[in-house]
């Protein structure tokens, strides 16, 4: 039973609805993966085709009716476009571009997810400067009631590796943001650096990046990143943030 959940699942994830309910429809009614189905044309792809001959393959060994195999196909695509709806992944990307293929960049996407933040916003980063937009745009924020946290590598005085102050200059720009640097670095963290680049708005919208909060990172570098909208993500992203700040490992300064 495991192969053909297997096979109806990565079919489900190539083809789109309407291609599964083609297919579907052919099935209902069979007693087996004959020939008669002539379900090839269905498809348009060598990945696609070969799903669908693992899952012809993976029927054969089972005793199941084309009916049966077909509401596993309907339910595994239904499933897969609820997913769609509930969870969205959208590529970022700051650097170099092509006519092929449509990015956003990091900058936009941060400044988006910022502007959407209703409750609060968490962002993390080793190192945050020349970003006046950004700085903008989270005070902006917390005008609106948003309560906004902000979390960067400390300086060497206080534990950190930084020789430049990145919390007093985030003091100075975003006066009504809550700061937080690294306080618990037991082993083997001891040596450890706030590597992470994040933000989450609410529980709802999670962006991450390679890009630190610098105008060389927004403007000039090669950096990749992931924006997630809805699902379980960002939930647990600012869960584990916030569990950070109860076990006391991140501290406000």
């Amino acid at each position: 039973m495991e192969l053909i959940l297997d096979a109806v699942a990565e079919l489900a994830v190539l083809l789109s609805p309407l291609r599964i309910e083609a297919i579907a429809s052919r099935l209902r009614g069979a007693s087996s993966p004959g020939r008669e189905l002539n379900l090839e044309h269905v498809v348009g792809t060598p990945s696609a085709r070969e799903a669908l001959k693992s899952l012809t393959t993976a029927w054969q060994k089972t005793a199941l009716s084309g009916e049966i195999v077909a509401g596993m196909l309907m339910g595994a695509a239904h499933t897969r476009l609820q997913m769609q709806r509930d969870c969205g992944v959208e590529f970022v990307w700051t650097g170099p571009t092509t006519p092929f293929v449509a990015t956003r960049r990091t900058e936009q996407v941060l400044l988006d997810l910022i502007q959407r933040a209703k409750r609060e916003l968490f962002i993390v980063s080793f190192v945050a400067y020349d970003i006046p937009s950004v700085i903008v745009a989270i005070n902006a924020a917390t005008d609106r009631g948003v309560n906004t946290r902000i979390l960067v590598e400390a300086p060497r005085t206080h534990g950190g590796s930084l020789g430049v102050d990145a919390v007093s200059t985030m003091r100075k720009a975003v006066p009504s943001s809550i700061l937080y640097i690294w306080i618990d670095r037991p082993h083997p963290f001891t040596d450890g650096r706030v590597h992470a680049k994040v933000a989450v708005a609410d529980d709802t919208i999670a962006f991450f990046s390679s890009a630190n909060l610098t105008g060389h990172a927004f403007e000039k570098n090669m950096e990749a990143g992931i924006l997630v909208s809805g699902g379980h993500i960002p939930k647990n992203l600012r869960a584990h943030l916030h569990a950070l700040i109860e076990t006391r490992v991140i501290q406000p300064v």
